[in-house]
């Protein structure tokens, strides 16, 4: 039997005691009147009261905590079901104000209703998630900076100041601490099945969230303040996203697929869900909920359901491959934090032990950089973060996000089925989801953003030539400006160094006519730019070096749109005859100098893709002294730092801009020599 099929929970015995038995021990009926008052509030005395602490030294006992609470939670329970959508609205709703999501707490009413345990699952994952966004909220009426993590946030004096210790130890009891019952990330990384999870404890964190919002009132009427709720994250650039399109996007040079998700492929996913060994047998109905709430346009929820089965199934093959079986039922204290995403993706194990992970899913983009792009990068959308934290809105989350999440779990299905799935694989709608993942390429990766800036920069650069410009007629007319015998120089620098590095570049650039406008373009960037470099595991020496490069790069960037600026606004002021004397001197003397300063960017430019594409395989080939190396970038940063501070529309130093220029070019051509020791070590 395989393993997907052989287990039967992936919580441990303590665990699975904890969650599914503990609450259930005290068989007694608990009077609902005890915890609700007549008019409706919730008695916080009567509720923290269940709330037992150790001898030793004060702390929450949560084992006796959850035991006793168990019958208070069933009580709330059966109170939620006895209720009509109608008295539950006029009796709670008020109270779900503070939360910023009151119609998702109707909605968990509705769940509780009907008991579906994936529903109830999915419930808790969502109002946890705005629980924690809301308590944030509640956290910035009196600090600074929110605490990223839940357990910090609800230990926080500024929680306890608006609702109280015994309070936040309720809290502390479902969710937040991995001694409690520990239900947002139990099941946020997928450990718990649907089965697993008692609805009762769903209805008992309702019940709190409106008494939470009770006290909150109280509060804000005492102190007069008023609360205010963070703008939700919003997905800027969806088309940075698409990686599985459902539009015509060419994936390489000779290919183009018309890739959208419709019901047919949804359908095969689910025929793929049955067989795929990439999924426990136990979580099936998470997985085929996620698909039905993808066909019904419930993309938030496809995404929420469908995050923690990934994991699950990236874990079931972690732990095979590494032949550590035991991390795979593992949900305790001391390992919860240890065999999520992170730990998986990561290139070593404990004691320095390779990750066979990678290995198994063959192409590294196929998986690895996928997960690292979406989930871990900080530029990234984060999409498993700013869920479970509760920073996305929830009804206008968009469906190229879920799309990509989908299409990357089918192709997963897909590599982890039997040879006998064989025709599913090579089915029409399919087989181009397959070749879009095996041409993946990392996008939120620093390397990638950087390979970004350069290439938004010198489109930057290219707008120079379409600059207007005053007739040189005019310009003769200025008496006392002399030509730029400085620009020559530089020029004839600029090639010298061009000269140099030619060699590193591709054949096709090569050109001894005319070496700045036939190599320094940007087609040559951008086959410097497409040259793959594998992001997994980078080494620490390249992403030091990156993160110079891309300050470069900025600065080079602010130049450029500083220079478009200012002469656009210059020669409007110098045909409507506005400028003073001195102004005039100043604007030719620009005019003259970015006729050099556009080819001294674009030098750097190609430096910046070279100097990428080269310590990337020095550091695999050779250890370097790269502090030295370094240096010498941050001399490079420091120029253009300084040509940001003289091109700015306060200073205007033009004459500055010239020798500021030429310095820094003679440095670049004295380290040129070190560069080229650099490249041949790559070559």
């Amino acid at each position: 039997m395989a393993l997907s099929d052989s287990v039967t929970t992936c919580l441990s015995p303590p665990v699975h005691y904890v969650i599914c038995k503990l609450g259930f021990e005290k068989k007694e009926t608990y009077d609902i009147n005890n915890v609700l008052s007549e008019n409706g509030e919730v008695c916080w005395q009567a509720v923290t009261e269940h709330v037992c602490y150790l001898e030793s030294d004060q702390s929450v006992d949560f084992i006796k905590s959850i035991r006793s609470l168990g019958p208070v939670c069933e009580s709330v329970n059966l109170h939620f079901k006895s209720l009509t959508k109608e008295q539950f609205v006029t009796q709670y709703v008020l109270w779900f104000h503070w939360t910023n999501s009151t119609e998702l707490f109707l909605e968990v009413f509705d769940i509780l209703q009907y008991m579906q345990t994936t529903e109830v699952a999915l419930g808790l994952m969502k109002l946890t998630s705005c629980l924690e966004r809301a308590l944030g909220d509640v956290y910035l009426l009196i600090g600074k900076d929110c605490p990223f993590l839940l357990r910090d946030l609800l230990a926080s004096e500024q929680l306890i100041i608006v609702f109280g210790k015994a309070v936040m130890n309720v809290l502390r009891v479902f969710i937040g601490s991995p001694y409690g019952l520990n239900l947002r990330n139990v099941l946020w990384h997928g450990f718990a099945s649907p089965q697993e999870i008692p609805a009762k404890y769903c209805a008992m964190l309702l019940f709190l969230t409106a008494g939470l919002g009770q006290l909150l009132q109280t509060y804000l009427q005492k102190t007069k303040c008023i609360l205010v709720h963070r703008p939700y994250v919003t997905f800027i650039s969806l088309d940075e996203l698409d990686v599985f399109p459902g539009k015509y996007l060419a994936i390489s040079k000779f290919l183009l697929f018309y890739i959208y998700l419709n019901h047919e492929t949804i359908s095969i996913a689910e025929e793929l869900v049955k067989v795929s060994s990439f999924v426990l047998k136990i979580m099936l109905p998470f997985w085929m909920a996620a698909l039905t709430a993808f066909k019904e346009s419930r993309y938030a929820d496809c995404v929420i359901l469908l995050l923690p089965q990934l994991e699950v199934g990236l874990r079931l093959l972690f732990t095979t491959t590494n032949k550590c079986p035991d991390r795979l039922i593992t949900a305790e204290v001391k390992f919860l934090s240890k065999v999520n995403c992170d730990l998986m993706l990561a290139k070593h194990l404990d004691k320095e032990v390779v990750n066979q992970l990678p290995a198994v899913l063959e192409e590294p983009a196929m998986a690895s950089e996928f997960l690292w792009d979406f989930l871990n990068h900080q530029e990234g959308p984060r999409i498993r973060d700013r869920l479970s934290h509760g920073e996305l809105n929830l009804e206008a989350f968009p469906r190229e996000v879920a799309n990509q999440i989908v299409a990357f779990a089918i192709t997963l299905l897909c590599r982890f089925s039997d040879e006998d799935m064989f025709a599913f694989k090579e089915h029409m709608v399919i087989k181009p989801l397959m070749s879009c993942a095996s041409c993946y390429c990392a996008r939120f990766h620093p390397i990638s953003r950087l390979k970004k800036q350069v290439l938004e920069c010198m489109k930057s650069i290219h707008l120079w030539p379409e600059l207007p410009t005053v007739p040189e007629e005019h310009v003769q007319m200025i008496k006392g400006l002399e030509g730029n015998a400085e620009a020559d120089t530089l020029i004839s620098m600029i090639s010298e160094i061009i000269s140099q590095l030619q060699q590193y570049m591709p054949q096709n650039c090569h050109s001894s006519d005319d070496p700045i406008h036939s190599i320094l373009t940007e087609r040559l960037l951008i086959e410097l730019c497409d040259t793959r470099i594998c992001t997994l595991y980078s080494p620490r020496p390249v992403l030091e070096v990156v993160v110079v490069l891309r300050k470069i790069s900025t600065q080079c960037h602010q130049v450029s749109e500083q220079v478009i600026a200012s002469t656009e606004l210059r020669y409007k002021q110098w045909m409507n005859k506005t400028l003073r004397s001195r102004q005039r001197h100043n604007y030719l003397r620009m005019l003259n100098s970015i006729k050099f300063l556009s080819s001294v960017l674009r030098l750097i430019l190609v430096l910046i893709t070279l100097e990428l594409v080269n310590v990337h395989l020095v550091c695999k080939k050779n250890p370097f002294d790269y502090q030295q190396y370094l240096k010498f970038l941050k001399s490079v940063l420091q120029y253009t730092e300084n040509l940001v501070t003289y091109t700015s529309p306060e200073k205007n130093k033009w004459d500055e801009t010239v020798e500021l220029t030429n310095k820094a070019l003679i440095k670049i051509r004295k380290n040129s020599d070190k560069k080229l020791m650099l490249m041949q070590l790559a070559t």
